[in-house]
Order: C-alpha cells, then structure tokens, then sequence
C-alpha cells in the first residue's frame, strides 16, 4: 500500500518541525511539500530530502492551498500531514498492511499531542480525514482551517499521529491571533441553532475560556501530566480568550454603529 500514497505537506516558517517530520516519510517515493513562501529555512531543509519535491506557492486560503497541492500528487492515495505532525512507526506499519475495500474513499486518524516534546495522556485535538483516494473528496474552508467531506465511505486507523509543534510562543500567539480573527467571523455568521455544541458556548463569549481550562485540566485530567499538561491547558485558555475577545469587539462596534 505504501508505493500507492504520496504524502502532501503544507508549511511556512516550520523550520523547526520540518526536517523531524520528512525523517519518517523516507518511505515515500515522493512527498509534494507546497511551501508558502516561508521567510526561513524550511525550503532549504525540505531540499535536502531526495524524495522531497518542493513547490513555492503565495498562501490564500487552507482550502485552496491543500486543493492545490493534493492536485500534485501522482499516486492513487494522498497522506495530507502538517509540518508538526510527526509519523511514528507503529502508524507507518498500519498504512503499509492496509487493503481499502473498493468502497472506502478515506480514513480518519487519531492524533496524540506532544507538548515540550512530552506526548500528552490526552487532546483537544479531534480526530480527522488524513489518507484520501485522489479524486474522491472535497475540500472546503470553514473558519479559520480547512475540512474535508469524503465522496464515500470512511474507514478508521488504529494508530495515532503525533502533533508535535516545536515553534516557538511568539508564534504560537500569532498564529493563534490571526486563527481566532477568522473562526470569530465564522462564529458571528453563523445562527446559533447552526453551530456545533462548541460553537454555542464560544458564542456566549465569557464561558469558553474558562470551560476549556476546566475541562482540559481535569476531564482529560492533563494536570497529571505536570509542566507539560499545564502549558498545554494554558495555550487552549489563551485561544479561547482570544477568540472570546474577537467576539466582544465585534458586539462593541456593531453597537456603536447601531
């Protein structure tokens, strides 16, 4: 099954996570890497790969960046990873005994998250379509990130992939700034009889924050996982406190201009 999947990364500015991630993708005939014009060393790490082809491309949208590079992809199958997802062995062995049925057009991975290299007991972070049949699903933008509908059915892997950011804070909170700007005006259009459960709360503005770190700490029951656990709880808090922010200047204006 292997010599059927090219796996396909998008990046800008991961430096930091990117020659981890391609060391475990040496399986690959080809990996497509669409970089998004990064302003670091990520282009000339990715180059030292032979399998590795890269391809520079201005960033738009996530949909319309993944729709791009997916459409590189020579093989049946396509892995689509982030450049902080890193492929342990065990989900390696599990893709290359894989034999889809005629009708499964997808699989859903489960996903660890690895905090100062630490993996965590727990996540926030929900499973999702990594592995699709070219041709046989659909990407759409919704919010600040990208989802994909699968044209058939879905199947499960067993294994997890690992979210293993090493970037730094200031990136983090960057990153975060201009992600819960988009997911606000997703939230603020969107009815609320539309929204997901999570999508209420984050739109009475004042619960999110505080129900993430809860939950977080203590339901996941991350406050186990010391320093780790701790930071992790920390940064969904301060994401939630960003996002509710987003949505209280927007009731402030939308009152002034009333």
């Amino acid at each position: 099954m292997l010599d059927r999947i090219t796996p396909v990364i998008l990046t800008r500015d991961e430096e930091a996570n990117v020659g981890r991630t391609l060391t475990q993708l040496a399986w690959a005939r080809e990996v497509v890497l669409v970089d998004s014009i990064s302003t670091d060393r990520t282009a000339a790490i990715a180059r030292t790969f032979p399998n590795v082809r890269v391809i520079e491309r201005a960033f738009d949208t996530h949909a319309t960046q993944w729709s791009f590079a997916v459409g590189q992809a020579s093989t049946e199958w396509v892995l689509m990873l982030d450049a902080d997802h890193f492929v342990p062995q065990p989900f390696i062995d599990e893709l290359s005994q894989l034999e889809p049925p005629a009708e499964t057009v997808a699989y859903v991975a489960p996903f660890r998250w690895a905090q100062d290299g630490r993996v965590l007991r727990a996540t926030l972070y929900p499973p999702r379509i990594v592995l699709a049949r070219r041709g046989a699903f659909e990407i759409w933008q919704d919010g600040h990130t990208q989802r994909i509908r699968a044209n058939g059915a879905v199947g499960h892997l067993r294994e997890p992939l690992i979210h293993d950011d090493r970037k730094d804070f200031r990136r983090f909170l960057a990153r975060q700034r201009t992600y819960m700007r988009q997911e606000a005006q997703k939230i603020r259009t969107s009815p609320f009889r539309a929204l997901p459960l999570s999508g209420r709360i984050r739109k009475l503005r004042v619960v999110a924050p505080f129900l993430s770190l809860l939950h977080t700490l203590f339901v996941k029951r991350l406050v186990l996982d010391g320093r780790a656990g701790w930071r992790y709880a920390f940064e969904r808090f301060l994401a939630e406190a960003m996002l509710s922010a987003e949505l209280w200047t927007a009731r402030s204006t939308t009152s002034r201009n009333a």
